[in-house]
């Protein structure tokens, strides 16, 4: 059933309002409580499907975990580093290439049990040997189809040996797999990236216990030393900065706004866009600063204001690469072409994002081309109202929202359900914010 958007005229973006907890710490916060000992309380998880699909894959192996709903305190119990149990059945990582990803690290060195890993549609398409390849130069044997590149995935558990891994392309999800990996290998793992990607597993897994160091030039090299017990902790999910990422657009290009978003994880690996809304000349004030559990917080305040063109190079992509596309519907309300680049690994998410917003936001008169590893945006031309599809990714959904916002004319937006994949309670927020 497709939305309509945009029908009242007029409409501004008044209030405050708290988005869902972090995707990415939710994630790490279930997966590490499952592995370490005793019981670790989640506080602020998000209760949305990709994090549900973790929590499944894990009580599918044995770990007890409460029930995951909005404003409850998440408890985990843990069964220690090595009491995983082989499952009676597929497990089924639903849309979330993090749990697939992850999983493929956390499951590769249980020596003697056999593990089968798949997801829908979309997530079979996503290629996985990115992960598999670098565990296998600790001696995972993972197997699929594509040559073990697509889902399903079968898990034969190793004992793996720990290695130095250079990865070609900056992923917190490669790296956050391989350190899981190297947790219960046999002698130190060394991996390295080309520039520092989002370090929550790394800030974690200290807290958790792990014995771990950051070092390199840029903080690009992360060593892992087996053999530290993990113990059960009390974590406390910040806001999801991707999904404030939508706020802090949609106040900076709609006429009269003026939004406060609430405790909001300010993790330098993951503030990418703050650096290019800052570039734009956006109107975004950092209010009452804290660190929580280990990672900085705060509150963002965003005002309505006139917008430059950006530029975004391969050097930024690994701290904003999700939120590329509501920066792509910034730049249209921006002096200026906008230009992105080394960004072909949007090619390679929930949908190819690259082609998806070029289209989507070209059905609404913006004028995007679009190269192998980026778009250009010409600023300045004012969208209308037109019928538009998320193509069943949830950043596309809530990014074609943000445009419909301040587009002339109604939309109507077909499959607006994906925004469920992350940001469950987006739509109420939106007629809230606008009222």
């Amino acid at each position: 059933m497709p939305l309509a958007l945009g029908t009242q005229p007029a409409r501004s973006l008044r209030g405050v309002v708290q988005v869902p907890g972090d995707k990415s710490i939710s994630h790490r916060a279930l997966l590490f409580g499952a592995i370490a000992e005793g019981t670790t309380r989640i506080t602020g998880l998000l209760p949305a499907e990709d994090p549900l699909s973790t929590a499944a894959c894990l009580r599918a192996m044995g770990v007890t975990i409460s029930a995951i709903e909005a404003g409850q305190l998440v408890s985990v119990e843990g069964v220690g580093l090595d009491g995983l149990r082989e499952p009676e059945d597929v497990l089924d990582c639903g849309n979330s290439g993090t749990t697939m990803r992850l999983m493929l690290g956390l499951l590769a060195g249980r020596a003697g049990r056999h593990f089968v890993l798949t997801g829908d549609g979309s997530l079979r398409r996503r290629p996985m040997q990115r992960v598999g390849g670098p565990l296998a130069q600790m001696g995972a044997q993972i197997s699929g189809r594509s040559g073990g590149n697509l889902a399903p995935l079968a898990i034969q558990g190793q004992q793996l040996r720990g290695a130095t891994i250079r990865t070609p392309v900056a992923s917190a999800q490669v790296k956050s797999a391989l350190v899981l990996a190297a947790l219960t290998a046999t002698g130190d793992t060394t991996v390295i990236e080309p520039v520092q990607s989002r370090d929550h597993s790394e800030r974690m897994l200290r807290a958790f216990g792990a014995q771990l160091s950051v070092g390199g030039p840029g903080m690009t090299e992360v060593t892992v030393t087996p053999g530290a017990s993990l113990r059960g902790q009390d974590v406390i999910v910040p806001g999801d900065i991707s999904s404030a990422a939508f706020w802090l657009v949609a106040g900076a290009i709609t006429p009269g706004a003026d939004l406060t978003v609430q405790n909001v994880g300010l993790n330098p690996s993951r503030t990418g866009v703050l650096d290019v809304l800052e570039q734009m000349g956006a109107r975004i004030e950092l209010l009452n600063g804290r660190e929580v559990a280990g990672e900085p917080v705060g509150d963002l305040r965003v005002t309505h204001g006139p917008l430059q063109a950006f530029t975004i190079g391969a050097e930024l992509i690994p701290r904003l690469v999700d939120e590329i596309p509501v920066l792509a519907v910034a730049a249209c309300y921006a002096e200026g072409i906008s230009r992105v680049s080394g960004a072909e690994e949007l090619r390679v998410k929930e949908t190819d994002r690259l082609a998806v917003m070029a289209r989507q936001l070209g059905a609404m008169g913006a004028r995007i081309e679009e190269f192998a590893d980026g778009l250009t945006v010409q600023g300045g031309l004012a969208l209308h109202g037109a019928e538009v599809d998320s193509e069943t990714d949830h950043r596309v959904a809530m990014s074609l929202a943000v445009a419909a916002q301040v587009a002339h004319g109604p939309t109507q937006l077909h499959r607006p359900e994906a925004a469920a994949v992350s940001y469950p309670g987006f739509w109420e927020d939106l007629e809230r914010l606008q009222a």
